[in-house]
Formats: structure tokens, C-alpha cells, sequence
């Protein structure tokens, strides 16, 4: 692959479902449809490693001519993840991308799920051309987070994980679209739990824009305008797709270097042209 290449396969596994498609990261957008299988009860290392061949099988992409991209829900460093909130406990401080790179046959780049759909959300979406403190949370099976100051993203802050104060369990547990599901909460009632949520990230960081991803972001007209906050608050451009669209500007970032970008370097600057 040269330096010019700009087409990458990005691969966003999530609490629920393993999704992938062919990216062009020139504009950011889609090259083929988007191909989903659900994650395999329990996510376990090696039936999580089957349904991403399924992916790359439907996407006719298994050979390494194509950059590859995985983006993972956990804390990612140097390959190896740290944390296992919604996928199997043997995931935790595992060699995660040495062990795709081996079931795969092929070198990838790996790196936490909402790190790279902050990027996307950065280069292509919401975020794109804005100053100062940016984060970006994604509402789903849990709450991902990632946040950008100057256009270097700071990785693996899981911010969805804050305490709430007085109570036991973590903001996650009590705010993600996975408890609205749970719990069969209207709207109204949900936007008072997320209120809660960003109002303490809006206290703890002071930040100059939030931007909603995950699938329920298409529904933010339903929650979003409930919220009353400083901060500037929008939908993600690209919605479910940011983590798809990321981890390929993630894989083609590596792949002009030669070498895996680490998860502490500026990925957002990285990955720009």
C-alpha cells in the first residue's frame, strides 16, 4: 500500500454487535454497505476472532492488500487490552492485537472503540475545524468516551465510568442507552439521567463542545433538546459509522508510516492529511 492510499476496512466491535465496511477516507464515507453480525454471547477471545473473519469474508477484504482497522470497547495500550466492561473478563490485560494479527494472518491497528470514532468525528463530522475541549460520548451498551484538545486526542479516558456521587454504581450503568432499554424508560426520564451526566462532565472539564455518537444518536431530537447545559451539545455525524470510519483512518495512518500508530501519539493529527 502506498502513501497515497486512502481507502482502509475498519472494524468496530461493540457490546452487542461487530460491525465493518470499506472506507474512503479521502471524504470519510462509506465504500460498500455496512456489514453487522452480533457479538457472540459471552465475547469471548476467540468466537469475537470468528465473527470479525465473518466480517472481513462478506466484505471480501481477508487478504492484507486493504489496510485493516479494529476498534475494541476496552482500554487499549500497546496492543494489549486493559479493561473489560462489555465484552468476557479474558480480555482484560490480554494481547489483543497480536492475537487478531495471528488469527487473521495479517498486521492491523488497534485501538479503543471511542477513541477512533472521536477521531472520525474530528476529521470528518461534528467536531471537524473546532477549538479547544472536545468530548465526544457514545450512548449504547455502555458509554464510551473520548476527548480531543487542539486536535490531539487524549486516549482511554473512559469517562463513563465516573462515580456517580453517593451511589455505587458508575454513570454507565445508571445513563447508558442499554439502562433506558433495561429499565423502559421514556425519553423524558432518560434525558434527566443523561442531564446528570453531562452536567458532572461539564463541571469536572469545562469543555467547548459535546458530541453524541452511538446508535441512538439518530433519535437525538428525542433527548437531545431535553438537556440544559452550558456546552454546546450536537448529534455525531456519523452516528453508529464513527467507529467504523475512525479505525480505518486508524489503520491508514499506520499504514503510511510502516509502523502501528501508538495509542499515545495524536491520532487525530496522525491520520489527517
Amino acid at each position: 500500500m502506498t502513501g497515497t492510499a486512502t481507502t482502509a476496512v475498519g472494524i468496530d466491535i461493540g457490546g452487542t454487535g461487530i460491525k465493518g465496511a470499506l472506507v474512503d477516507l479521502s471524504q470519510g464515507k462509506l465504500l460498500t454497505d455496512r456489514i453487522k453480525v452480533p457479538t457472540p454471547k459471552g465475547a469471548e477471545p476467540d468466537d469475537v476472532l470468528k465473527a470479525v473473519t465473518e466480517v472481513l469474508e462478506k466484505l471480501e477484504v481477508t487478504d492484507d492488500d486493504i489496510p485493516l482497522g479494529v476498534a475494541f470497547p476496552a482500554i487499549v495500550k500497546n496492543g494489549r487490552t486493559l479493561s473489560a466492561a462489555n465484552v468476557a473478563h479474558t480480555w482484560i490485560d490480554f494481547e489483543a492485537e497480536a492475537f487478531f494479527e495471528k488469527g487473521l494472518g495479517r498486521q492491523i491497528h488497534f485501538a479503543n472503540d471511542a477513541d477512533v470514532a472521536g477521531v472520525a468525528e474530528m476529521r470528518y463530522g461534528a467536531a471537524k475545524d473546532r477549538d479547544g475541549v472536545v468530548l465526544l460520548t457514545t450512548l449504547g451498551t455502555g458509554i464510551g468516551t473520548a476527548m480531543i484538545y487542539k486536535g490531539v486526542l487524549v486516549p482511554n479516558t473512559e469517562l463513563g465510568h465516573l462515580h456517580r456521587p453517593g451511589h455505587k454504581k458508575d454513570f454507565e450503568h445508571f445513563a447508558a442507552y442499554s439502562a433506558m432499554e433495561r429499565e423502559e424508560l421514556e425519553w423524558d426520564a432518560w434525558a434527566e439521567r443523561l442531564q446528570q451526566y453531562y452536567s458532572h462532565l461539564e463541571f469536572l472539564f469545562t469543555p467547548d463542545l459535546f458530541v453524541v455518537g452511538g446508535g441512538v444518536s439518530k433519535h437525538a431530537d428525542k433527548f437531545l433538546p431535553l438537556l440544559d447545559l452550558k456546552t454546546e451539545i450536537v448529534p455525531a455525524v456519523h452516528r453508529n459509522n464513527a467507529g467504523i470510519i475512525g479505525a480505518a483512518a486508524l489503520a491508514l495512518a499506520g499504514d503510511d508510516s510502516g509502523e502501528s500508530v501508538d495509542e499515545g501519539e495524536d491520532l487525530a493529527g496522525t491520520t489527517s492529511r
